[in-house]
């Protein structure tokens, strides 16, 4: 087990919450590797606290799909799989193509602005190489899309599915050849969504998702 594990420590968080966002960004950083033991005692030693939180922590993991439970050999870090991945983007490109059409019925001065700040500021990220950073702007940029859909219920769902998504986004755009394409993928859309062009703006935000899972795919068969 990796001995880079320190608590991040927030006052505002329930000790389970911190542990969780510990042990969730040391997967995501690849600290603990896919297959990794996660033994209660071990970590709860290692980050100073009760076996409880450490507990409470996993279950969160496992609900992310960060984390499995294996009869007789109990928690482990989830292995990624071509599945899992299929699954989650599936849904998520169904999703993401009704958000950007009704986005497309609700097009506003004021959220194209919000997009296109949104847009560079997803660029300026590319260039400073934090891809925890990159991935927030990612989301940023879609999350204004989400809310242009004018529909809470959908929002809710691509919330649920962002959680599931993140692991695989995150492998993504450690890869820096990804950025060009994604500036420009990205650019597409506000383009599209700029002319109310509905069929082009649904077509390039599928592209956008199947694009993705290829690349993620080439990464999942690179770790295996």
């Amino acid at each position: 087990m990796t001995d880079q594990l320190e608590l991040n420590m927030n006052a505002y968080l329930p000790l389970r919450d911190v542990v969780f966002h510990t042990l969730r960004e040391a997967i995501l950083k690849g600290e603990l590797k896919p297959g990794e033991r996660l033994m209660e005692l071990q970590l709860a030693a290692k980050l100073g606290v009760s076996r409880t939180p450490i507990r409470e922590a996993i279950r969160m993991l496992e609900l992310e799909g960060l984390a499995v439970t294996v009869p007789r050999k109990g928690a482990q870090v989830a292995k990624m799989t071509e599945k899992d991945l299929e699954d989650v983007l599936q849904i998520r490109r169904a999703l993401d193509e009704l958000a950007v059409s009704l986005a497309c019925d609700n097009m506003t001065e004021d959220i194209l602005e919000q997009l296109h700040e949104a847009l560079l500021r997803f660029a300026e990220s590319t260039r400073m190489g934090n891809v925890k950073q990159i991935a927030q702007t990612d989301m940023a940029f879609h999350e204004v899309i989400y809310q242009a859909a004018d529909n809470p219920k959908l929002v809710s769902l691509l919330n649920n599915l962002r959680e599931q998504m993140y692991r695989y986004r995150v492998e993504y755009l450690k890869k820096d050849d990804v950025y060009p394409v994604l500036i420009e993928e990205h650019e597409k859309i506000y383009e599209g969504l700029k002319r109310k062009d509905k069929e082009t703006v649904v077509r390039i935000v599928g592209n956008h998702v199947v694009n993705q899972e290829m690349k993620v795919k080439n990464i999942i068969h690179e770790q295996e």
